[in-house]
């Protein structure tokens, strides 16, 4: 056992008694979260159902109409929020197509690994990219300091570059930089645009990805491996005493970025509650670590939750259920003035929870699992801070 797993498991003092600090420990720069990638059967399927429900059009494709016979990938923009979904073509149509020379906009797929991917855990997050500063010095060094490697780094068109190392389970951090500052491209080379947005606008209000989770069987090891490639610290943390329930008993770290815009939690099950933690039941379901939710800033939570609930039964996303009318009754006693009468009413209407930290309020609602597996890949939808009435 390593100085820094050891030293976790003695610390963990819960979300009342952490002390935030920023020791500006990252290894390299890390601007901000870039994109996440979804690995599936069905690409075009799958990414049209997240543009519906989330109201993201899809913006960009990679496929066999843009020369792609390796995989079909469609990129999916709400304001600085990308999805992209990838699925694989057959492989003797990409060797018979690219006689050896690889089709594919995306040079880290791989058949075999995308095809057991999804047999072991169905609709999941395969990476999660962030934007730095120089792709080859962020995936060097963090190999560096103890990461995994996946991919090395790769020249795409001498526009940009992309790297992989392991985060957990089958779970990737991808590194993107781009060679020319000034000619910042939309994605990445190889994708083009498509129409979609002029003949069929959508948006919903969504932003930006706050935080992608993540849940490990072991917690100490996980949080000190990633900490030591990247220097991020700990942003926040929670035991089982602070968010447990009878199926949510769990320890938690959050672990950031130097800027804070890119924050990564994990979970823990925690053993010994009268029902199962849900983290353990991701964890079978999954078999294994993974993604478990995405959380996606809202600029009007109330508008965006509508425009989801309208799409709820016709291929959008079902909500978990809502509290009781007790929960709003007492809400002006936890949330103080922050809210108004009539939006605490619309946090009635709309299921949505509300809750108070050092940042200020937050709402925040869930959606059921978004695919076939029980409580896998459940997501965040929207978070929304008010400063004032």
């Amino acid at each position: 056992m390593g100085k820094e797993t050891a030293e976790l498991l003695v610390k963990l003092v819960g979300f009342k008694n952490f002390v935030r600090q920023n020791p500006k420990s990252d290894r390299f720069r890390v601007n901000r979260f870039h994109h996440v990638e979804f690995w599936c059967t069905d690409a075009t399927n799958t990414a049209r159902r997240f543009s519906w429900g989330l109201g993201m059009p899809i913006v960009a494709k990679s496929d066999l109409s843009t020369g792609n016979t390796v995989h079909a990938s469609y990129l999916l923009r709400s304001g600085d929020l990308r999805f992209v979904f990838t699925a694989p073509y057959s492989p003797s149509i990409s060797d018979a197509a690219d006689a050896g020379n690889s089709s594919a906009s995306l040079p880290t797929f791989d058949h075999a690994a995308c095809r057991s991917f999804a047999a072991s855990h169905g609709l999941a997050a395969r990476s999660i990219a962030v934007e730095v500063e120089d792709a080859d010095v962020a995936f060097n060094t963090s190999v560096a300091h103890g990461a995994k490697p996946s991919s090395p780094p790769v020249i795409l068109d001498n526009l940009a570059v992309i790297a992989e190392v392991q985060l957990y389970g089958d779970v990737v951090l991808r590194y993107v930089s781009y060679k020319d500052k000034a000619n910042h491209l939309d994605f990445l080379p190889g994708f083009e645009p498509t129409d979609e947005i002029s003949s069929f606008p959508l948006d919903y209000g969504i932003r930006r990805l706050d935080h992608a989770v993540g849940n490990v069987p072991e917690l100490a090891p996980a949080v000190a491996y990633v900490k030591s490639f990247t220097g991020f610290h700990e942003f926040a943390e929670f035991t089982a005493e602070d968010v447990g329930t009878s199926e949510s008993g769990l320890n938690s770290v959050v672990l950031a970025n130097n800027d804070e815009m890119v924050l990564l939690p994990m979970n823990e099950p925690v053993f010994g509650t009268k029902r199962k933690s849900q983290i353990q039941t991701y964890l079978e379901h999954n078999e294994g670590a993974g993604v478990q939710h995405l959380a996606l800033v809202s600029e009007d939570i109330f508008r965006t939750l509508r425009e989801m609930r309208k799409r709820s039964g016709v291929g959008g996303f079902e909500f978990m259920p809502s509290p009781p009318p007790t929960y709003y009754k007492n809400l002006k006693n936890r949330a103080g003035d922050v809210l108004t009468d009539e939006q605490i009413k619309q946090c009635e209407e709309l299921g949505v929870l509300v809750d108070r930290d050092d940042q200020g309020t937050l709402l925040q609602i869930f959606t059921k699992p978004v695919g076939d597996r029980y409580v896998h890949l459940l997501m965040l939808v929207t978070t929304f801070s008010f400063s004032s009435k």
